[in-house]
């Protein structure tokens, strides 16, 4: 039986290496983004991609459009949230503005595709839910007081859904990247440390989604055991280090 996935911020970086991974392994991939013009050249790609245009923001319109994903694949096995976005000049000069932005987008858009996939695969009493967050969910970092509050925001999410959902035997986990090249992290302006293609995320996400039964997915290995370190270590060693690393990247 042909599997089918549901992949939102497919347009770029992780969302759109994904889709083409998931659209090689013979699945069938709806693909949602706000760009529909990039949506259409992934189907140029791989016909096993088809463009559902969303903007994740509009609750009602993103319940319409996973009823058009459901009428045209006629079932869906994995949902995979990844819209995210991040403006590290802005939120340096903390904006509110910008904040409020970045947490409509990244939780309460993926919030908006969560509750628009709930009472399907709760009736179908299977069905798998993946919620892209970041290692900058781990603490807070320079420059990103709204994008680390809604990824922080997304993983408790996640670890609270885990349990919700496990009652209807869905399956509920968290992906945590590092330093991924993407449009997104071409913005920031220092040394990402142990870097990694979004091809390559998106080979560790294809992996951990269908060959293993594991709740977070987080890579590179290296890397984020470092953040799970800062996760749990006394706060006043973590602002010294992160001191000291401001001072190295000219914060």
């Amino acid at each position: 039986m042909i599997k089918k996935i549901w992949i939102t911020g497919a347009s770029s970086g992780i969302g759109k290496a994904l889709a083409i991974k998931f659209a090689n392994e013979g699945w069938q991939v709806a693909a949602s983004a706000r760009r529909e013009n990039l949506l259409n050249d992934l189907n140029k790609i791989n016909s096993n991609i088809h463009s559902f245009p969303l903007d994740v923001k509009d609750e009602l319109n993103t319940k319409k459009v996973f009823q058009n994903i459901i009428e045209k694949l006629q079932s869906i096995d994995i949902c995979v949230f990844c819209t995210g976005i991040h403006d590290p000049e802005a939120e340096r000069k903390l904006s509110s503005e910008k904040i409020r932005e970045i947490m409509e987008t990244n939780f309460f858009g993926t919030l908006n595709c969560i509750m628009a996939v709930n009472n399907f695969f709760r009736e179908k009493k299977s069905g798998h839910i993946s919620i892209v967050s970041s290692v900058a969910g781990y603490r807070g970092l320079p420059a990103a007081s709204g994008y680390c509050a809604s990824k922080s925001a997304l993983t408790s999410l996640a670890e609270s859904l885990y349990f919700d959902f496990k009652r209807d035997n869905i399956r509920v986990s968290l992906v945590s990247p590092g330093f991924i090249k993407t449009p997104m992290t071409d913005k920031n302006k220092f040394a990402m440390p142990l870097i990694k293609s979004a091809e390559f995320a998106a080979e560790k996400m294809f992996i951990g989604l269908t060959k293993k039964n594991v709740f977070e997915i987080h890579f590179p290995l290296a890397f984020t055991m470092m953040m799970k370190l800062l996760k749990i270590m006394p706060n006043w060693l973590y602002f010294l280090l992160v001191k000291k690393g401001m001072k190295t990247i000219k914060y």
